[in-house]
């Protein structure tokens, strides 16, 4: 299991429509093959800083997903939204695996 990480700029006069992007994930990406997290607005401190968060089985997943995304109508929408109202600046992405066991329990083989 994999979990991607996608860390954006958003434009600080703009965050409501990043949630509504964010809200329009939540059906689209669990339809599509991956376990979202969250997507993750600003709070307090920086204003322009934004997450997303998922987890997907491996990077072939990844791939036949973002296919199913890329097809998916809500998908499809979304991106045009998000191209539109031109509220990402920029966007990362990074893939991690888990390196401790959770709540810090040790598993040996």
């Amino acid at each position: 299991m994999i979990t991607c990480f996608i860390r954006y700029e958003i434009d600080p006069f703009k965050v409501e429509a990043f949630e509504d992007y964010a809200r329009n994930w939540g059906e689209a990406i669990p339809r599509c093959g991956a376990d979202l997290i969250g997507y993750f607005a600003p709070h307090e401190g920086s204003s322009t800083v934004a997450y997303g968060v998922y987890t997907i089985a491996s990077l072939a997943e990844y791939e036949a997903y973002k296919a199913r995304l890329r097809d998916d109508p809500q998908g499809r929408a979304n991106y045009d939204f998000a191209k539109r109202e031109q509220f990402i600046r920029r966007e990362d992405r990074i893939f991690l695996r888990l390196a401790s066991a959770p709540h810090g329990r040790v598993i040996r083989p």
